[in-house]
């Protein structure tokens, strides 16, 4: 192995590193109606993903009365519930969103 492929070696790794950093989050919120326990959920996730993501997620809220097909072919069991699409692996979080270091450790931000 020559000097250059270890210098590609490192610059490709380095490469790796910043992509993780600027991921985009895909997440998904389900809520049942403007209760407010749902108005409390989406300003919880808001809130952390806010803190945590500085900009690089996109969530959509979902009332599951509003569109209940999307529920359904989500199999969506309870909500509020948080659903991270991207980046994989998939993750759902069911309640009201207010344990901040659950949902971190969900959105793969922290570690178990």
């Amino acid at each position: 192995m020559n000097e250059t492929e270890i210098t590609d070696d490192k610059e490709e790794f380095d490469r790796l590193l910043q992509k993780g950093d600027t991921q985009t989050y895909l997440l998904r919120l389900y809520i049942a109606g403007m209760t407010d326990k749902s108005a409390q959920a989406v300003q919880n996730i808001r809130k952390i993903c806010d803190e945590n993501l500085n900009g690089r997620y996109e969530l959509e809220v979902i009332d599951i009365y509003q569109q209940p097909e999307l529920a359904h072919d989500a199999q969506i069991i309870a909500a509020p519930m948080l659903v991270k699409k991207l980046p994989l692996p998939l993750r759902r979080l069911i309640g009201d969103m207010t344990d901040k270091e659950r949902i971190l450790v969900g959105l793969d931000l922290r570690p178990k």
